[in-house]
């Protein structure tokens, strides 16, 4: 198998119709149609740019995935016919014996000797309906399709992610991915007028081409609103900045907001009232929370304020507020602030973050994105239920379904689908009972192709597989082969079985989770000439957003109020993260041995998904040797004998030795897949170059801790 170079991983994700999905051995079987060259696909003589673009991507589709030549023929009479692929939206096409589609994407499939016909809502149901012929077709492997008749409605109102290329960056050819994967709106920072994270951003064009697609832009705030909603000129102010921004976007879909993004002087005592940077005096902190982390009595007026600017210019566009940076406070308080949420506004919840986790008798919560919940945690439930019970008509989900957490933070996806199928199960009940129909699918690290993009489109439809099991195993199946495809389940089945004992703490994720096995050892005892302190700057490309600004490198724990203290806890994580492994290499173990019977053209995706787990595997082990690593130097730091000193140096040195060993069995995962490692706000921090870095660090730190031999023995 070819080795890739940095980024050579997009050249695979533009390959929207992958090359060659055909089958040729395959027949298709009785009631099947099979579409084949001498069939044309019929659009209407006036249809929309829209249509004419499903119509020229599914001709595309047949093409390059199963060699198939097919034209497109515009007609002023629109009516099935034999060897005929019919386009239409209900207003061309009004003669469906079935009830009209209605619900934006929704669309008809009818399909039998006598023609195939997509007839949707509107224009986005035919492209929509299209795409769900490319996904049959795929499943098949070949362009066969059962006859059929029903009517396929999404459940979901948005399903909105941000960019799988690169943080902002929406070239035509990652829109087009994003409509194939089942999303239907994209997530753009918006710092200012034509200005996201990566600098000018022409938005209004990226608007229009998103609408190509069938995709609504959402402008994710970045812009600070410092003002009180009380004072005399907070009209004027508002406007001045909100009202202004849809004065420019006149054809943006939504305006997201979160608090840490929206700090304002609020006069709640039970606040600081004032920025969390500016929270300090003479040195001395408040601890009370900033505005932007606590629902302030005030906060109500303050989104009304900004509800008000918006909807004065487009009352159309959608306003949507996240309550993520209070989920840990009281049910009360977070009851109170939705008893006055504004009217107008969609509120959005996170699915697993605070949920309360123990291990033994220890407080062990989640503190961030992870699929290690797949239920929710009780600040989701408590918001749900409340929400809907208080009657806020839209209410949106932090959900990650696209496949991607802070689990593994330069890890394209996690590959746990029987973890994600329960997440989505249940998601579909709070749909059902408590109207969360909208969508966050993933934050700024981006998506993948992954098995979660079928589950999702299928979970979240009407007329969808009554069994998740055996459409995954279909997956399994188009993906890897039919005799390797049992293998793989297996394998994904102990690996969502591992997760039950992730750990996902602060300083994991923001320490050795984030970065993988690249993340540095740093020898603790500090000496120095300088009196510096003993973190360091994790080596990170100059234009990466974040870069090292999110990733902590004095491992330490990060202690919560809500948590039991790291000396507690690191002792019974690392019995945890010990059982995680032995289960994730028992997986690794079987999908090496499916790795043999993959079909040749399957067997470079199967080599790809074994480098992932191994990746992960390796990650796994760099965690827990810096839980080991930092229990051993704190122990250190209090000996007071050199015996004992010495033979704590000893461990400290087979453990930095046995984690030398993790780097360099690392290389081979990222030479395989260069979407290892890389990470869209911080771009790469585990490829080559950074486990070389690594090796060159952990040289340094061994020579360091040479020095603090010979002090002791002085």
């Amino acid at each position: 198998m070819r080795e890739e170079k940095n980024y050579d991983f997009l050249k695979r994700m533009r390959e929207v119709h992958k090359a060659d999905r055909r089958d040729p051995g395959l027949k298709p079987s009785e009631g099947e149609v099979e579409i084949d060259s001498s069939w044309r696909i019929v659009i209407g003589s006036g249809a929309s740019k829209l249509v004419r673009h499903a119509a020229s991507d599914f001709q595309d589709y047949l093409f390059k995935s199963m060699n198939v030549s097919i034209r497109i023929e515009p007609a002023s009479e629109l009516k099935k016919a034999p060897k005929t692929l019919l386009l239409a939206t209900a207003e061309e096409y009004p003669g469906i014996p079935v009830e009209t589609p209605r619900k934006q994407g929704a669309f008809v499939l009818e399909a039998s000797a006598d023609g195939v016909l997509i007839c949707g809502a509107e224009e986005r149901g035919v492209f929509y309906g299209s795409i769900h012929l490319e996904d049959r077709m795929n499943l098949r492997e070949a362009p066969f399709l059962k006859n059929a008749f029903y009517l396929r409605e999404p459940l979901t109102r948005m399903r909105s992610v941000h960019s799988g290329s690169g943080i902002d960056d929406f070239p035509d050819w990652q829109l087009d991915a994003i409509v194939h994967a089942g999303f239907n709106a994209i997530d753009v920072f918006t710092e200012d007028i034509d200005t996201t994270t990566r600098g000018y951003c022409n938005i209004n064009d990226l608007i229009d081409r998103a609408a190509h697609y069938g995709i609504d832009v959402v402008l994710y705030n970045y812009i600070r609103c410092y003002k009180h909603p009380d004072d005399k000129d907070a009209e004027e102010f508002f406007d001045n900045i909100y009202g202004s921004l849809i004065r420019y976007y006149p054809k943006a879909r939504a305006l997201s907001l979160v608090g840490e993004s929206l700090e304002f002087p609020s006069k709640d005592p039970a606040t600081s009232g004032k920025r969390w940077r500016e929270s300090v005096v003479d040195g001395i902190p408040d601890v009370r929370p900033s505005p932007g982390w606590y629902p302030c009595c005030d906060y109500p007026a303050f989104l009304s304020r900004i509800r008000d600017a918006v909807h004065k210019v487009n009352p159309e566009v959608e306003i949507i507020f996240s309550t993520y940076n209070w989920g840990w406070a009281p049910l009360e308080t977070r009851v109170n602030f939705l008893k006055n949420f504004p009217k107008g506004i969609t509120l959005q919840i996170t699915y697993e973050i605070f949920k309360q986790h123990r291990i033994g008798d220890l407080k062990c919560p989640v503190m961030d994105y992870t699929i290690s919940a797949a239920d929710p945690g009780y600040y989701f439930t408590s918001e749900a239920e409340n929400a809907a019970a208080l009657g806020i008509e839209r209410i949106r989900v932090t959900s990650n379904l696209a496949g991607t957490t802070w689990d593994f933070g330069a890890a394209p996806y996690v590959p746990v689908p029987q973890r994600w199928i329960r997440r989505m199960l249940t998601l579909k009940h709070y749909l059902k009972t408590c109207g969360v129909t909208s969508f966050y699918e993933n934050h700024h690290y981006g998506w993948w192709p992954n098995p979660c993009i079928d589950l999702a489109k299928e979970i979240f439809s009407s007329n969808a597989a009554d069994d998740m099991d055996v459409f995954l195993k279909r997956i399994a199946v188009r993906d890897f082969g039919a005799e390797a495809a049992p293998e793989v389940v297996e394998t994904w089945a102990l690996w969502s079985k591992a997760m039950d004992h992730y750990v996902a703490s602060n300083e994991d994720q923001y320490g050795p989770w984030r970065t993988g096995p690249s993340y540095p050892f740093i020898f603790q005892p500090n000496i120095s000439r300088t009196m510096s302190s003993k973190d360091m700057q994790f080596p990170t490309v100059p234009h990466a957003h974040f870069g090292y600004k999110i990733i902590k490198t004095l491992y330490m724990p990060y202690e919560n109020e809500n948590q039991s203290p790291g000396p507690l806890r690191f002792p019974q994580e690392i019995v945890e993260l010990e059982k995680m492994l032995a289960i994730w290499n028992e997986g690794l173990s079987r999908l090496e041995s499916a790795l043999k019977l993959m079909p040749e053209k399957k067997r470079p995706d199967g080599e790809r998904l074994f480098a992932l787990g191994k990746f992960m595997r390796n990650s796994v082990k760099t965690t827990l040797s810096m839980k080991r690593w930092w229990l051993l130097n704190t122990q250190l730091q209090a000996a007071s004998g050199r015996e004992a000193m010495l033979e704590l140096l000893d461990k400290i040195r087979a453990l930095a030795m046995e984690e030398i060993g993790n780097v360099k069995d690392t290389f081979a995962c990222v030479r395989v897949d260069s979407r290892i490692g890389w990470e869209p706000s911080m771009e790469y921090v585990c490829d080559e170059w950074h486990l070389d870095w690594k090796l060159r660090q952990m040289d340094s730190m061994l020579l360091e801790l040479e020095n603090y031999r010979r002090m002791i023995l002085l």
